[in-house]
């Protein structure tokens, strides 16, 4: 993989470019999913192939092929600079490049059990026994169970003279139970929604799930859902959990400060951002008690948006993006940090593949923990709490916001009175976020794994991670999602 990658690097490096780089990437991945008692989808898949990115005559330039020839390697670096050729022409302004060192490294993300080196009957096995205990509740219409495992291994190479070997191995795993009565779907998921939890970990995320353990639970909260009564529609105190918070972060924030959006030049499955530069550590995006960081780094945890260095040769950093409720900080790569003034890139630059154009992703954006106990979030006269999500709506600029959870429950002075269904909140994003009024410690943070994440033309799908506490708004809409 070095050699292919240096190998292509030399391709482009000896015709003359600004500058250029290469990711070699080699790609598995094995997905296992189950529904009503039988294997739903088995499948494995490898990919190998080169991406070239340059810049010379004054533009950018992309290719990539899977002919690892040396002609193949060739007739894709002919094609990079001749897309830099012709697109220089459109250029409105001379593309500038933050400065960073070089770099050599060698990086593996720790896993304890190598997902690989599990048999598929056993992976089977355990989700069929998942999907038999859900259908074991009366009333479960649909039991559906997945997990998903990927080893990605990048060489990258770049003419700063930056040789870094990156393996990245991915876990996940979720179940899903679904009641159908009387014309009305409800459904209970676990960890979490979109396939339950993802992490940068090897099998041993499985056993940490307890997956089989937490079935019965999920069945009979789907099933008891159909008697609930409806979630009132009003202003509320809100209680979000943590799962639930963790989509609020990726949409309302994670999103909006994507510097690429900002300027105009990315709008693709997203739209582009109310947080214009104007804003910078201008706006009060929350409350007091409000702090997101963007933190790429391991020590910040085993999250989707981890690694050592990101798809530019950037290290891996922690930057604050809300600091006690103030907006200090975007997501930058080399090219617009250095257009907007800022000394360095905090890198944040990932492509989904070796077929793709690294873009602006979100690493882990994370709400740091506050300082009240679980008790205490909880400790108040009257709220709605909501847990797991269901829906999502968000306007182009991620202001105007919509979601909706699979379960909610009444709050009476800190105790669940009563369940409910089809709970929905709305709001701004920063009226939302400027009425938070408390969020639970550390023991109750969570790092969720969103692996699905939409951006880009052509589409990438990109994991990121989003850590949160259960926390508490004040006088949130609730309801009027469904009827």
């Amino acid at each position: 993989m070095k050699d292919l990658a240096l190998g292509a690097l030399d391709a482009v490096a000896r015709r003359g470019v600004t500058y250029a780089d290469v990711r070699a990437i080699e790609i598995r991945e094995q997905e296992i999913t189950t529904k009503n008692g039988k294997a739903g989808h088995v499948s494995s898949s490898e990919s190998v192939g080169i991406g070239i990115r340059v810049l010379a005559f004054g533009g950018w330039g992309f290719a990539a092929t899977d002919d690892l020839t040396k002609e193949g390697v060739e007739s894709a670096a002919n094609l990079a600079l001749e897309i830099a050729q012709a697109g220089a022409a459109a250029r409105k302004r001379e593309v500038l490049l933050a400065p960073e060192e070089k770099y050599e490294a060698t990086w593996v993300s720790p896993f304890s059990i190598d997902p690989f080196s599990i048999p598929v009957d056993q992976k089977l096995g355990a989700l069929l026994a998942v999907d038999a205990e859900l259908r074991h509740t009366p009333g479960v219409s649909l039991a559906e169970a997945s997990m998903h495992f990927e080893r990605r291994r990048q060489v990258f190479a770049s003419t700063l003279g930056s040789v870094i070997d990156q393996t990245r191995y991915l876990s996940g795993a979720g179940f899903t139970a679904l009641s159908y009565q009387e014309g009305e779907i409800q459904k209970r998921s676990y960890p979490s929604s979109f396939g339950g939890q993802y992490q940068l970990k090897g099998y041993e995320l499985v056993d940490e799930l307890r997956l089989l353990e937490n079935a019965p639970r999920m069945a009979e909260e789907a099933v008891a859902l159909h008697k609930a009564d409806q979630c009132p529609e009003g202003e509320f105190d809100l209680i979000v959990d943590s799962s639930q918070l963790g989509l609020q972060i990726h949409e309302s924030i994670g999103h909006p400060i994507e510097l690429d959006r900002v300027l105009g030049t990315e709008a693709n499955y997203a739209g582009m951002s109310f947080l214009t530069l104007d804003h910078l550590d201008r706006l009060r995006y929350g409350s007091e008690i409000v702090n997101v960081v963007c933190d790429a780094r391991l020590e910040h945890g085993p999250g989707l948006g981890t690694f050592a260095f990101d798809d530019e040769g950037v290290p891996a950093q922690g930057n604050d993006i809300i600091r006690n409720g103030r907006f200090v900080g975007y997501m930058t790569s080399r090219e617009t940090a250095a257009e907007v003034g800022q000394s360095r890139s905090n890198g944040c630059m990932r492509a989904d593949g070796w077929g793709r154009l690294p873009l602006i992703r979100m690493t882990n954006v994370s709400l740091k923990p506050g300082e009240q106990s679980l008790e205490e979030v909880f400790d108040i006269g009257h709220a709605i709490y909501m847990e797991t999500n269901k829906s999502w709506s968000i306007d182009d600029k991620r202001y105007n916001f919509q979601f909706g959870c699979e379960i909610g429950w009444e709050i009476r002075n800190g105790k669940r009175v009563r369940m409910l269904k089809n709970p929905s909140y709305s709001g701004i994003s920063t009226e939302f976020w400027n009425a938070c009024t408390a969020i639970a410690g550390p023991q109750h943070w969570t790092l969720w794994g969103v692996p699905n994440c939409g951006k880009g033309q052509p589409e990438q799908v990109m994991g990121t991670g989003h850590g949160a506490s259960p926390a508490r708004f004040r006088k949130i809409k609730v309801g009027g999602a469904y009827a």
